[in-house]
């Protein structure tokens, strides 16, 4: 995502203390509401950096983060303007899933069937601008030869397509140095 000027942050949603305890009860990655509060603080903190003022922030997140994005989508909207969801659990954002107005991108691998059939379900019942996307070849991880890297650009593609405003000041800010 980097070579593509997307900047990134990686959170870990879950002290360490919590992620041992979630080895033995394995309860705390599905607590999409506490996870969700959680983001929406990272998003508080992101906006009022000087440096990322006026850029547009987007989600990427996977598997059960990917409910407590969704959640935090539609409990704020307005804080992200674009989503990415790989091995997507839009099941765990419930009732919060039609209040989403960000645009989603789903995207499964074609080995994960059940997952395949919960992002079909759940994409009716999010916005006109969300779409699902499998992943040829590709399990849950995509860890086939390729999967990942076509995630990757999908998901980029997606980001580029739903912030150019972002993009294009880059891209001037580039140009004119």
């Amino acid at each position: 995502m980097h070579r593509h000027h997307i900047g990134t942050l990686f959170i870990d949603l879950l002290t360490q203390e919590e992620e041992q305890l979630d080895e033995v009860m394995h309860e705390l990655h599905f607590d999409t509401l506490m996870l969700a509060g959680r983001l929406d603080r990272v998003i508080e903190w992101a906006r009022v950096q000087p440096v990322l003022c006026g850029i547009g922030i987007g989600y990427f997140c996977s598997s059960t983060c990917s409910g407590a994005a969704l959640i935090a989508a539609a409990q704020h909207p307005g804080y992200v303007v674009a989503m990415v969801c790989p091995g997507a659990r839009p099941d765990l954002a419930g009732p919060f899933l039609s209040k989403v107005t960000v645009p989603t991108l789903l995207l499964v691998g074609e080995n994960d069937k059940l997952v395949i059939d919960l992002n079909r379900q759940f994409l009716a019942k999010l916005n006109k601008r969300s779409e699902l996307s499998i992943i040829p070849g590709a399990t849950h991880l995509f860890e086939e030869p390729g999967a990942l890297e076509e995630m990757v650009r999908q998901a980029v593609d997606w980001f580029i397509a739903q912030l150019p405003s972002t993009f294009e000041k880059d891209q001037n800010k580039s140009s004119s140095m």
